[in-house]
């Protein structure tokens, strides 16, 4: 039993990839904020995070210039709040879901083409054993992402080992219940059929008397690579009406479940907040 579970978190933390990478760069010392084809002019496109007071996240502007940020404290002293070059959170809830879907319930008319959603670390095995580059490493892992490819996806993970989050043992999700998922879907413009099949049916109106009645469907099954780091096209955010985001921002805040368990939650829909299935 010690030996399978040694072995599950060796494969879910990339460990051989990151000794492989701890020796190559003992020898290769050349930072990654070295390379000039980085220093470009702002683009359309965004870093979006959650931090707290205390971290740094200067690595964001000092490695990533072509990008914009928006980083949000969900913990802000006094002196943050007082500050009008300081984004907050309206509540210090969610983990990153709530500086998430401020950013878009705040922004939603006026959107970059491409979203990244991050945490603020950079990287590190402790913190970032999530990140699939080396070093797990969030620059890196900016810098390769295929920013084509999000456009003509709409979502991207940008964890693409499977474990954990889809791996057999994992497929029942015991933080998505069925109360929960009618409690996150209820009111909004949710369609039960892309549960199991993709469809581009995110568009039924809240309105819409069958919209309830859709939300009372809950996948048996839900299932995403953790761990909340992915990337949106303008186009795919717009597929929900801003009441949708409202509406899931309210339910971190009214919720019971706590600060880690409403985060949980959210960390396994995203996906199917941006229009995929739910396995």
């Amino acid at each position: 039993m010690l030996k399978e579970k040694l072995e599950d978190v060796w494969h879910q933390s990339s460990t051989s990839l990151y000794i492989h990478e701890a020796v190559y760069n003992a020898w290769h010392t050349a930072d990654v904020n070295e390379s000039s084809q980085w220093d470009e002019p702002l683009g359309d496109k965004i870093v979006v995070m959650a931090k707290l007071e205390n971290e740094d996240t200067d690595w964001v502007s000092e490695n990533l210039p072509d990008w914009q940020q928006a980083i949000y404290t969900v913990n802000p002293s006094n002196k943050t709040v007082a500050s009008s070059n300081q984004l907050i959170t309206p509540l210090n809830k969610g983990h990153e879901s709530m500086a998430y879907l401020t950013y878009v319930i705040d922004h939603y008319g006026t959107l970059p083409s491409t979203i990244a959603f991050l945490h603020s670390h950079r990287s590190g095995y402790w913190h970032a054993w999530h990140t699939d580059t080396p070093m797990h490493d969030n620059v890196h892992a900016m810098r390769a992402l295929q920013i084509p490819f999000v456009q003509s996806n709409g979502y991207v993970n940008l964890r693409c080992n499977w474990n954990p989050g889809c791996n057999k043992p994992q497929r029942r999700n015991l933080h998505v219940t069925r109360e929960i998922w009618q409690e996150v879907f209820s009111e909004t413009s949710t369609s039960r059929f892309n549960l199991s099949t993709s469809t581009n049916s995110l568009n039924t109106s809240a309105a819409d008397p069958e919209a309830a009645e859709k939300a009372k469907y809950s996948p048996p099954n839900i299932n995403v690579a953790c761990c909340a780091q992915f990337a949106v096209s303008r186009k795919q955010v717009l597929e929900r009406p801003v009441e949708d985001y409202i509406k899931f921002r309210r339910w971190i805040m009214e919720t019971k479940e706590t600060d880690a368990k409403s985060g949980r939650v959210m960390e396994y829909l995203w996906h199917v907040i941006f229009g995929k299935d739910a396995t």
